[in-house]
């Protein structure tokens, strides 16, 4: 029987979204730390895109990627927050925001993951 891929993507999500609450909150930590830059992980996607897990193409004029797929390019935080007079990058509203989509995601993350594991035990209960 081959493992179910959504448990081991859910642990994925799940270590990467600490790793992320870990980064914000050393950055509300340091808010008023002069020079301090604001930092952020990758997105999740990429960490994805790193998994193995390729889709298949059954025939040769399935495609599998977009050939004409649009190039993502990080945005430095400089770009996104103003510099402070002490030559801070954070901004204490944008990571209160990262804060409140971690805590979604985490939600989403762990509902799934009970509902999958609730609907697995029903059809071995039978």
């Amino acid at each position: 029987m081959d493992p179910i891929q959504l448990f081991e993507l859910a642990s994925r999500q799940a270590k990467w979204l600490t790793i992320r609450q870990n980064v914000v909150a050393g950055n509300i930590a340091n808010a008023n730390t002069p020079h301090y830059k604001a930092r952020d992980v990758q997105p999740f996607e990429s960490v994805l895109q790193n998994t193995g897990i390729q889709m298949a193409a059954t025939h040769r004029a399935h495609f599998t990627e977009s050939p004409d797929a649009a190039q993502v390019t990080e945005v430095s935080m400089i770009d996104d927050v103003a510099v402070q007079q002490s030559g801070n990058t954070v901004a204490l509203e944008q990571e209160m925001m990262k804060t409140g989509a971690i805590k979604r995601d985490y939600e989403l993350n762990s509902g799934l993951v009970k509902s999958f594991h609730r609907m697995m035990l029903m059809t071995v209960r039978k």
